[in-house]
C-alpha cells in the first residue's frame, strides 16, 4: 500500500509514498503493517497514532516508532494493510499484490515468465517479469501495466496476456 522513504523528523514519523489511487486511502486504516527494507524481513503490525497528506506522500506516527533513529530502521521498507480491510475489487479493476505469482503469456502462447513484483516508476505502474530459471546475463522484463500492453488477467487461471515479445527489453 506504499513505499517507507525516509523518517520525518525527530519524533519517529515516517514519510511514506502511497501506493493507492487516493492517498487519504492509506490514513484510513489504523492498523498497519511495516516490513523493513532488506531480503527475508518480515512484516510486523503496528497502530496508526495519526497521519496527513504532506505533498505527494503523507507522514505518519506509528505507536512503537519514538524517535528517528527507530523510523529510520524502516526506510525504504514498505505499509500494507489486512487483506481482510480492504473492500473487494471492482469489475476491470484488480490489487497489484494479486498479480504477483500469475503466468505471463504474449499474444503468440509464448509463456514469458511469471510476475514477481509489480513496481511504480512514475508515469504507469510495470510488471516485474522474471523467467523462473535464471540465465546469466538475462534480466527480467519490465512490461508497462497499461491497456496498450496488457490484454487480460484471469487470476482463476492464474494468468496474464499481454501483447509483447520474447526479446522486448
Amino acid at each position: 500500500m506504499g513505499r517507507i522513504v525516509a523518517p520525518y523528523g525527530v519524533k519517529g514519523w515516517l514519510k511514506v509514498v502511497p501506493a493507492t489511487a487516493e492517498h487519504d486511502t492509506l490514513l484510513s486504516h489504523k492498523e498497519w503493517w511495516l516490513r523493513p527494507r532488506g531480503d527475508g524481513a518480515q512484516w510486523r503490525r503496528h497502530s496508526l497514532e495519526e497521519g496527513r497528506p504532506h505533498g505527494n506522500t503523507l507522514i505518519a506516527r506509528i505507536a512503537g516508532l519514538d524517535d528517528r533513529e527507530a523510523a529510520a530502521s524502516y526506510a525504504g521498507g514498505e505499509v500494507g494493510v489486512a487483506r481482510s480491510a480492504l473492500p473487494a475489487a471492482k469489475d476491470e479493476e484488480v490489487y497489484w499484490a494479486d498479480l504477483v505469482g500469475l503466468a505471463v503469456w504474449n499474444r503468440q502462447g509464448e509463456k514469458l515468465g511469471t510476475v514477481t513484483a509489480v513496481q511504480e516508476f512514475g508515469a504507469h505502474p510495470v510488471l516485474r517479469v522474471e523467467h523462473g530459471e535464471a540465465r546469466e546475463g538475462e534480466r527480467p522484463m519490465l512490461i508497462p501495466l497499461v491497456e496498450t500492453y496488457v490484454d487480460s488477467f484471469d487470476l482463476q487461471a492464474k494468468r496474464i496476456e499481454v501483447d509483447w515479445q520474447k526479446d522486448y527489453s
